[in-house]
Order: C-alpha cells, then structure tokens, then sequence
C-alpha cells in the first residue's frame, strides 16, 4: 500500500514502540540445525545496535514470532527486551500484537510491526506502521507502508529505525554525535559493547 513520503513520515513519526517478527526480520530466515538437532542463527550487529539505539531515544522495542528458540531467547537477553515484551510460539499474531500494544500501554497506531511473510498479514494489517524487508514476498510487500532497502538479517530493522528517527527529526544528531565522539560514553555507559 504506498504511501506518499510525507505520510510515511507522519506514521513513522508517531511510533512509539517497534515489534519485531524474527525469522526473515532479526535473520535471514535460513533454519540451521546441528547434528544433535540444536538450532543455529545469524544476527545482524547492526540490527543489533540499531535496537538498542531505538530503545535509547525511548522507542520500545517488542518481538512477535511464530517459533521459539534458545538462540532467539538468548540473542533478546543480550539486547536487553524485557521478557514481557517477547512473544514466541504465536500462532495468532494479530491478537498477540494487541496484547503487546496493551502491555506496552499504546494504540496500535502507535506501533510499527516489521513481519516478512504471510503469518506476518494480520499482524502488519493491525499495525499504525507495516514494515518488511527488502526480500519480503511480494504479497507481502504490497501490503506495507515500508519496504526496508535491505534484506531480512542484513540492516532491515536497521532501516525502519532510521525511517523511524529521521521522522522525529533525530537521526542527524545522532550521526553527528557518533561522530564527535560523543555518543559512546552515554550510549554504552561503560559497560559491554555488544550489539
């Protein structure tokens, strides 16, 4: 459904929370299995830092799959989503994105949802903003408001913050302040460096 650039602004203005598919949006969507049946993924670290940088400038970030996974559970841990802002295992992801919104105390108008496939479509037809990556079906990709540049696991979340902060008119400060050298002391406050 496109939407003129300045629409696209004004919804991508209002967001106040993102929620976040996993498989084809934090990964490339490849399924890797050990010998002894142990799961295997791939993360972007600039998905990664994009996230933290969101929940930095005071976006809430939200995850909504339909599988579970140790690796998922863990990789979340290390980027800080509060347990109550996870689903795993949805098998109703536009009841499960309501539930989030009211968890979250916002409108559904409120929240960008980032899906990649066709379990995603309830869920992305509920959001206030539909995202998917560049690599998204394309039944998919006609029914979202943004289309990342890029594909699942390799900058997509990264894209939709960027939309999302340059709406809000941060995005240049940011960068700016990257730049300087400035941002690393208050963004990383001294701790591990992980993203």
């Amino acid at each position: 459904m496109p939407l003129t650039r300045d629409e696209l602004l004004r919804r991508a203005r209002s967001v106040e929370a993102l929620v976040l598919d996993v498989d084809g949006v934090l990964t490339d969507a490849s399924l890797v299995y050990g010998p002894r049946g142990e799961e295997f993924k791939a993360f972007s670290a600039r998905d990664g830092f994009a996230a933290k940088l969101a929940a930095s400038e005071g976006i809430a970030i939200a995850i909504l799959s339909g599988r579970t996974s140790a690796a998922v559970q863990a990789r979340l841990a290390e980027l800080g989503v509060p347990p109550e802002r996870v689903v795993l295992g949805s098998r109703d992801k536009a009841a499960d994105l309501a539930h989030l919104g009211e968890r979250l105390g916002l409108p559904l108008d409120r929240v960008a949802f980032m899906g990649d496939d066709l379990p995603d479509l309830p869920a992305l037809a509920a959001a206030g903003l539909a995202a998917c990556p560049a690599d998204a079906p394309t039944e998919v990709r006609d029914r979202c408001h943004f289309i990342a540049a890029t594909p699942g696991g390799r900058g997509a979340v990264r894209d939709l913050v960027r939309l999302v902060l340059e709406a809000r008119g941060r995005w240049h400060d940011i960068v700016e302040s990257w730049w300087r050298g400035e941002a690393a002391a208050a963004f990383f406050g001294g701790g591990p460096t992980r993203t």
